[in-house]
Parts: structure tokens; C-alpha cells; sequence
């Protein structure tokens, strides 16, 4: 099947030339075509990379290599998601995982689609005032850092269920990169040297974690190689065991007796009863150009094909890239979505949740006619009593498409960076603390943007909103791009900034993904915007409208695949803002 990146009036993107880097590892994945599946270093390439038959793009050179060999043995774009993801566990900790969950977007060479929903559940203990303190108090120390805040983990199920309905290779031949980038260890990068460092002091109250990631009490340095002896004994009983080897036996014994040790409620029985759901994927249009995405309980699917549809009725590449005319429209298409996010989305299980009229043309066109061109409008925090719980800018997203045309888009997470702190003595895997997206108590609201609203509880087995949105991009039936991002709230507005510089701007990939972004979610009422998303002078413009800028660090880190028009080929962009995203090809 030959993909190509469609665009109206326009005879498709330019072909982009490998980097140095990118054309010898184009060479030495092609030598090893047809090679086993192994974990063993090939070059991925931290540049623009691109390839025939095959793409992966993630957070660690090592995980985008270990989905890459799993195509070259003929494997599907689920496939080569599920060893990438396990890779991922192993090497990128502070968010890459077995101990928390997320969401895939899967679309078929056929142009069909689905979503797999694998976000945390509460526990069967949840309860809404589970967050309260001896005094009677809400607790952030409850809510966010301690036992109580574990989610069940979904991620495993979440892969186990991708593979036994829509994978191709054998579960073992999968897992086995992990097992050995666990058990023979990889080289730790700048960036994770650094960030593990940075945490030495925090995990010094976690002993196992400690144990873990420290040697010796001394932090690993830039080029030593660190194996996780615990983990990879847990990934070999996934390997052999499929989800069992997870959710029944000696892993969720070991679990259940850290949650009973810390005061968690998370039981053996909590484990066993998890499900990863298969749900409809959210569907919009934006200019002719398909947009699938992550359904409830994610919020961004939703507010996405929401915002797309408000700046449908825009002639947003008439006012420009960059301009304060085309960030004022932005702006307020943000606004007015993440107002009905604090408003509507919960998990479907538990609340009605009415995404047809919130994705709809028609109640877009509502909301289009009440924004005024010249001035901001107003984010009043009595419409819902507050504004939803802060998420963690710690995720991480990944990107993968197959030689047929199949292609996976994934985003999941442990909430914060290393989750809970929390590593499960003799498992070797961090905790998630998901349970901090949980609203904190009924009726509470406060300046700090607490809410109170019934939809987003926790009770029990319900799965706690999140703004995750792996997202695939189609045109006339042929796959155009597949993208995503980190960064808790801002996920969303990311995602939205990149199918814009697609569709309305044209930009090339490298510069759909470099292109700085900006950010409002409504409450608080204030835009943040990376430096250099406009001239000094226009932001004061922008201001002059009635909004508070302010200049921030880099938003997002999306790793994306594009689809070259004009020669078919794929095009993987690791996002420059993270020094360790790699792509590999096929």
C-alpha cells in the first residue's frame, strides 16, 4: 500500500533528506532486515529520519529501536507499539511504564479504526472523601503522594488486549527486548543521568526505589550502563504468562503487599478484576482532513475536534502564523473547550457525557459567533465552581506505522515524573499516582483550582479523567500523520497547534513539530506561550486584547510520523525539545 500526505491545492509536503545521522542508520537497519527480533543497538537516529517499510518514534533511542526490529521481523504497527512501549518501561522511568496506564489510537490500512482504553482504575475500597485527612482536611500529601493516590495499573492489559485482537507476532517475541534491556542494562543518556540525579534527595524516602536507581547511594553518570535485575524478572513473567503474569501470581502479590505495607487499598483482587476497554475512537474534520482521536475518559479527543471545528469557520492561514490575530482565535477556542471539559468529561462508565453535541459543526458555530475578533473573552469561574486538577506535564507519547499502512498512536503515563516514588520491592517497576486526577472532594473549590463537581470522583473501578490524545491524522482514505504529545493540560493544545500548522500553514515535518506553541485551559484566565511563538512587540499587541501573556519554557514533545506526498515515505520527527527522542525505521 503506497500512503500518501494529501493536501488541497497543494502537490504534498517536500521530501526531506536524511541527516548524516539518519542515512547511516537507514543503512544499518536495512542490513539487518529479516534479522530475529532483538534488543541488540542498531543506530536510531535523534534526527529527522526516513524510511520505506517502516516507523518508530519514542522518547529513548533504545525503545524506538527495539518497535523497529519488531517490523523488520514482520511485525504490524501494534506489534512494534507493544515492544516499544515495554522498551520504553525500562528505559525512559520517569514516565515509560507497567505501573500505569494510557491510551492507543489504532487506525487500519483500510481506513477503520479503534481506540484502546487502558487508564488507571480506582481501587474497590474509592470512595470520594477518600482524599481527607485525620482532621477532616483534604490532603494533597494523600491525593498525590502517598499509597492511596496507585491507580490499578492498566498498562499491560492495555497492550495484552491490542495483541490478542490485532497483532500478528508472538507475545514472547515482543516483551523479550525489554526483558533484556532490564536484565543486560542500556546506557544512560545526559538527560536521564540528570534527571535522576535531580530526584536523588525525593527517592531517598523510597528505599527499593533508591536501590534501584542509585548505586551505591551515587547517582549513575552520563554513559554507564544501568540494569534492573527486579524488573526484568517481572517483564519474564509477562513474557510467559501474557497479562497473568501481571494481574495473578507472584506480581500481584508483590503489589498488594507494598499497598498493605504503605496503607494503599489496592488488593490482589483489585488486579484480577482489571479490563482494558476497546472503545469508538472520537472522529472530526477539519478542512477535508480526518481526525481521529482518544474518546472519554479522555478530555482530548473531545475538546480537540471542538476546537478544530471553532477555527474551522476561521481564516486562520489568512491571519498568519505567529500573529496576534491568529493566537487571539486560538486562544478562544481553548477557552471555550476547556470550559465544557470542567464542565462534561468524566470517565462513560460512570457519567453522561455528551461529546456528540460537544464535537458537533453546529455547536461549534455557537461558540464561534460569541468570540469577539479585537478582545478576549472572560473565563468565569462560577460557570462549574472551579476549574479541573492540575495533571502532570510527565507523559510520554510515541508513534509507530507498518509497512501495509497500519498506524498507532500512544500516549501513557504515570501522572507525575516516576509516578508515586513508589517502586515495588522485589518487581523492580515504578507506581503510578493517577489517582491525583481525580477531582479532591466533593463540593471543594478553591483559588488553587480545586474542584468539586460530581462527574470526575473517585468510586470505585471508575477511571479518572485525563487530557492523554493520541491522535491519527487521514485524508481521502490515505494516512497523512500521527501524532501526540506530553504535558498534562497542555497535551491537548499541542496536538491542536500541530494539525493546524499542518493543514492551514503547510509547514514541513520538522517544522510542524519545532514550531512553538502557546497555551490557555481556560482557568487560570492567562495564555502561556514559548518564547519566540511571536516578536516581543506583537505579544504586547496581543495584551492590548485583553490577554495576560506570559513567556514560558517548551511546551510539549511530540514524536510524529508524517507521510511524504510525493514519495510515500515516512517521515518520523523526534521532537527537538527532548534531547533523548530517537527515531528508528524500517
Amino acid at each position: 500500500m503506497r500512503v500518501k500526505l494529501p493536501s488541497p491545492d497543494d502537490p504534498g509536503m517536500r521530501p526531506l533528506k536524511a541527516t548524516a545521522g539518519a542515512a547511516i542508520a537507514l543503512l544499518a537497519l536495512a542490513a539487518c532486515a529479516g534479522d530475529p527480533i532483538d534488543s541488540s543497538p542498531t543506530p536510531a537516529t535523534r534526527g529527522v529520519l526516513q524510511a520505506e517499510a517502516g516507523m518508530v518514534v519514542s522518547a529513548y533511542p533504545d525503545a524506538s529501536e527495539a518497535g523497529a526490529a519488531v517490523l523488520r521481523a514482520g511485525g504490524n504497527a501494534v506489534d512494534a507499539a507493544i515492544a516499544t512501549g515495554l522498551a520504553l518501561a525500562v528505559t525512559h522511568p520517569t514516565a515509560g511504564n507497567i505501573g500505569g496506564g494510557g491510551f492507543m489510537i489504532i487506525r487500519f490500512p483500510d481506513g477503520r479504526a479503534t481506540a484502546i482504553d487502558f487508564r488507571e482504575k480506582a481501587p474497590l475500597r474509592a470512595h470520594p472523601e477518600m482524599f481527607v485527612g485525620e482532621d477532616g482536611e483534604y490532603s494533597y500529601q494523600i491525593h498525590h503522594r502517598s499509597h492511596l493516590a496507585v491507580g490499578v495499573p492498566g498498562t499491560v492489559a492495555g497492550f495484552a488486549l491490542a495483541h490478542e485482537r490485532y497483532g500478528s507476532a508472538d507475545w514472547p517475541e515482543l516483551v523479550e527486548p525489554s526483558v533484556t534491556l532490564a536484565r543486560d542494562g542500556f546506557v544512560v543518556s545526559e538527560r536521564l543521568a540528570a534527571s535522576l540525579e535531580g530526584r536523588m534527595e525525593a527517592f531517598r524516602d523510597y528505599p527499593a526505589t533508591f536501590e534501584q536507581f542509585y548505586r551505591d547511594g551515587v547517582p549513575y553518570r552520563p554513559g554507564e550502563i544501568l540494569a534492573q535485575s527486579d524488573l526484568a524478572g517481572t517483564l519474564e513473567r509477562i513474557r510467559d504468562e501474557g497479562r497473568d503474569g501481571f494481574y495473578r501470581g507472584a506480581t500481584a502479590r508483590l503489589i498488594a503487599e507494598e499497598m498493605e505495607r504503605g496503607g494503599g487499598w489496592i488488593t490482589e483482587e483489585d488486579l484480577a478484576r482489571y479490563e482494558a476497554q476497546e472503545r469508538e475512537p472520537i472522529r472530526g474534520s477539519y478542512r477535508g482532513h480526518e481526525i481521529i482521536s482518544m474518546p472519554p475518559p479522555s478530555s482530548g479527543g473531545t475538546a480537540l475536534v471542538q476546537m478544530l471545528n471553532i477555527l474551522e469557520g476561521v481564516d486562520v492561514a489568512g491571519l498568519g502564523a505567529g500573529t496576534p490575530e491568529y493566537a487571539h482565535h486560538l486562544i478562544e477556542s481553548m477557552r471555550h473547550a476547556f470550559r465544557d471539559r470542567a464542565m462534561h468529561l468524566a470517565d462513560p462508565d460512570f457519567a453522561d457525557v455528551p461529546v456528540a453535541r460537544l464535537t458537533s459543526k453546529e455547536y461549534a458555530a455557537e461558540l464561534r459567533a460569541g468570540i469577539d475578533a479585537t478582545a478576549a473573552g472572560v473565563s468565569n469561574p462560577s460557570d462549574v465552581e472551579g476549574a479541573p486538577p492540575a495533571e502532570s506535564m510527565e507523559t510520554t507519547h510515541y508513534s509507530v506505522v507498518d509497512a501495509d499502512g497500519m498506524a498507532v498512536s500512544v500516549t501513557y503515563t504515570l501522572e507525575g515524573g516516576y509516578g508515586s516514588y513508589i517502586t515495588v520491592p522485589g518487581a523492580g517497576f515504578l507506581l503510578n499516582n493517577e489517582m491525583g486526577d481525580f477531582n479532591a472532594r466533593p463540593g471543594l473549590t478553591d483559588a488553587r483550582g480545586l474542584i468539586g463537581t460530581e462527574p470526575n470522583l473517585a468510586r470505585p473501578e471508575q477511571r479518572m479523567l485525563s487530557s492523554m490524545t493520541p491522535t491519527i491524522v487521514a485524508r481521502d482514505g490515505e494516512l497523512v500523520a500521527v501524532i501526540g504529545s506530553p504535558g498534562g493540560r497542555t497535551i491537548i493544545n499541542t496536538v491542536l497547534q500541530l494539525v493546524v500548522n499542518l493543514v492551514d500553514f503547510r509547514e514541513s515535518p520538522e517544522e510542524i513539530v519545532a514550531a512553538k506553541r502557546l497555551h490557555h485551559q481556560w482557568l487560570p484566565n492567562a495564555v502561556r506561550m514559548e518564547t519566540g511563538f511571536m516578536p516581543e512587540a506583537d505579544g504586547e499587541r496581543l495584551a492590548a486584547m485583553g490577554h495576560e501573556v506570559n513567556w514560558g519554557r517548551g511546551q510539549g514533545i511530540a514524536h510524529c510520523i508524517f507521510v511524504d506526498a510525493e514519495t510515500g515515505a515516512l517521515v518520523g520527527v523526534p521532537d527537538p525539545r527532548d534531547s533523548d527522542g530517537a527515531a528508528a525505521g524500517h
